[in-house]
């Protein structure tokens, strides 16, 4: 079970257990399969595509069903406007252009809408994020957005190098942003093949699929 493999990471690492949160990427999956996690106590989805995203958080909402959901994927500014309306998280802001747009779709929000600032480790900007210098003047708009929440950051493991590199490097980048903005502790990393790297350097979320719902089917 991916709850057990956590609580063995956490232990692995000498972290208590519940400081790792599983987010649950249920992109492809119905609304009925967010309804059942969250009845089996799982507390945060993920989704990467807005226009699934939108009606199956609603659909989820009508049967009772209130996880946090964190939006994953990459985000075209054109779409801030929908994702604020059900996200709780983003997690995928990568330039100043789109945190600004995010604060201004944000405006009418009850509460801010936490931000994660998400981290190219290659600097390959085919898969999205900030590197470099761009990684600190995302974060200082973020911070400095009136309607939204720095939380911290997030990143994919390049599939050409080793986790524990990808990740140590993401956990040095976390320092650093949490030196200049105390509140910005989180970090999301990890997927269902390299969860436990994730774990070992500090993620404070892990965003698992496969290894929770199976296989997908294929986007059309």
């Amino acid at each position: 079970m991916v709850s057990d493999r956590i609580a063995r990471a956490c232990a692995a690492a000498g972290r208590p257990a519940d400081e790792v949160t599983l987010v649950a990427v249920t992109k492809t999956y119905p609304a009925s399969d967010v309804v059942l996690l969250a009845g089996l106590g799982v507390t945060d989805v993920g989704e990467n595509r807005d226009q699934e995203a939108a009606p199956k958080a609603e659909q989820a909402r009508a049967a009772g069903a209130a996880p946090r959901w964190h939006f994953i994927g990459q985000l075209q500014r054109n779409k801030a406007r929908s994702v604020v309306r059900y996200a709780d998280v983003v997690e995928s802001v990568d330039s100043v252009r789109l945190a600004e747009a995010l604060d201004r779709a944000a405006a009418d929000r009850a509460e801010p809408l936490e931000v994660l600032v998400q981290v190219s480790i290659d600097g390959d900007p085919s898969r999205g994020g900030a590197a470099g210098d761009d990684l600190w003047r995302v974060s200082d708009s973020v911070a400095a957005a009136g309607h939204l929440r720095l939380g911290g950051v997030m990143a994919v493991a390049p599939m050409d190098w080793a986790p524990d590199r990808a990740f140590e490097q993401l956990r040095e980048l976390s320092q650093r942003l949490v030196a200049t903005h105390p509140g910005a502790t989180t970090i999301s990393a990890g997927m269902s093949g390299d969860l436990e790297a994730a774990v070992r350097h500090g993620a404070t979320h892990v965003r698992i699929g496969t290894s929770l719902l199976g296989m997908r089917n294929p986007l059309r």
